[in-house]
């Protein structure tokens, strides 16, 4: 094992991953199931029961709501999702509470000794935050594990370890760069967590036929939204897609669950997800970043009439779609400001502002950062107006971090308790 002194703050741990591997995305499973079978990962179970989720849009909020209704079922859980908005601890969540910096940097030093003990193995950020988590998990391991996948499925570094259920959200196109733009590829790709003879929950009534074929290939049951299961008014609204909801009732009853309808309706109704049709007073945060997401929103924000301007704050990332997401948007948007990110991925205000214009939109501000944007535009806001903050979990996370410095500094909009959409 490498002499190296061990960073002794999660601040510095992280700055050291970030450094430690040549790119920040590397598909594959070789080197992290290598790491895995050096820290016993493989040899056990790491929980009671474990559902991974794969998709292009509503993995998090599937994995909030079956977080949410696995604890209203009185049992423990362990949750692993990315990216995060705000802190690196919002990734791991253990009984519902956000993991301490104690156990992510034992998580890190744990994988750290493994990939040094023998042939050095590199890891990317990614990896060694999936293996961090999943080690975290192991030593108390909960009835029932929920992992997200970061980036397609098959080779995705959460897909070393076998579901007891599988399933897959949406399938469309995102991260093409990684995944192409076929979207039988694409979802056969996603449809790379399904095991054989293992549930595999189809979350929704418009994926490609490759999803069902792999599901056919390897002997798993299928359970289809709109074919073996679906949602009726009677199911609350809990502020997220409702197909999500419908999903991750069918994935936890496939797990073993009995579900207590009291339970579940009490789950719905509390369950909260930070970047997801989340109000604050005027704003409303969303992390949608491709255009499949961006109808949902234009959709959400057109069922619920604004007596004022509805603005969008607007910041992607350089290899996203960024025409297919404006115009989406366009139709419920009245106003638009830009703004820049940073880091190499990152997409100007002026190229946004660009596209904008090419399809007959006008900017009203370019804004060097989301938070200056964000600034800009509170003071021009009328009452009654309304903004949709979207693009990156980038764009959100500096926006709320934002929000929330504001209202504690008492610069607070006339109704932080959220708007009439939010309710």
């Amino acid at each position: 094992m490498s002499n190296v002194a061990l960073p002794t703050t999660l601040e510095a741990w992280l700055a050291r991953l970030e450094a430690a591997h040549p790119v920040g995305i590397d598909l594959g499973l070789d080197r992290v199931a290598e790491v895995a079978r050096r820290m016993g990962l493989l040899a056990r179970p790491i929980a009671g029961r474990v559902i991974t989720v794969a998709g292009t849009n509503g993995k998090g909020s599937t994995v909030a709501m079956l977080e949410a209704l696995a604890r209203a079922h009185g049992l423990t859980t362990a949750t692993y999702t990315s990216p995060h908005l705000i802190r690196y601890n919002e990734r791991l969540r253990l009984d519902g509470q956000e993991a301490s910096d104690a156990i992510l940097m034992a998580g890190f030093a744990a994988v750290e000794a493994a990939r040094l003990d023998g042939e050095p193995v590199s890891l990317t950020y990614f990896e060694v935050g999936t293996l961090g988590a999943l080690w975290a998990m192991a030593q108390r391991p909960a009835d029932i594990a929920l992992l997200e996948v970061g980036l397609g499925g098959r080779l995705d570094a959460v897909n070393i370890i076998d579901p007891d259920v599988a399933v897959v959200t949406t399938v469309a196109q995102d991260h093409a760069a990684f995944l192409g733009t076929d979207l039988e590829q694409i979802g056969r790709e996603k449809a790379g967590i399904l095991r054989p003879g293992r549930p595999a929950v189809l979350g929704s009534r418009e994926l490609p036929a490759s999803v069902r074929q792999v599901a056919a290939e390897l002997g798993a049951p299928v359970f289809a939204l709109g074919d073996d299961f679906r949602w009726d008014d009677s199911l609350p609204d809990p502020g997220l897609p409702l197909d999500n909801a419908a999903t991750a009732l069918k994935a936890l009853e496939l797990a073993g669950v009995a579900l207590d309808p009291a339970a579940c309706r009490r789950a719905l109704t509390e369950v909260r997800l930070p970047g997801r049709m989340q109000w604050l007073g005027q704003w409303c945060l969303d992390v949608g970043h491709n255009p499949h997401a961006a109808r949902y929103l234009a959709e959400r924000l057109a069922a619920v009439p604004c007596a004022g301007r509805t603005w969008a704050l607007l910041a992607m990332l350089g290899d996203k779609d960024a025409d297919g997401v404006i115009a989406a948007l366009a139709p419920a948007v009245d106003g638009w400001v830009t703004a820049s990110l940073a880091g190499e991925r990152a997409r100007r205000a002026d190229d946004l502002a660009e596209r904008l214009a090419g399809q007959g939109a006008a900017v009203a501000h370019r804004g060097g950062s989301p938070r200056e944007a964000a600034a800009w535009l509170a003071e021009r806001l009328a009452p009654e107006d309304r903004v949709l903050v979207c693009g990156s979990f980038f764009t959100v996370g500096e926006v709320l971090e934002w929000l929330a410095q504001r209202t504690s500094a008492g610069q607070t909009d006339q109704d932080t308790g959220g708007s009439e959409e939010a309710r």
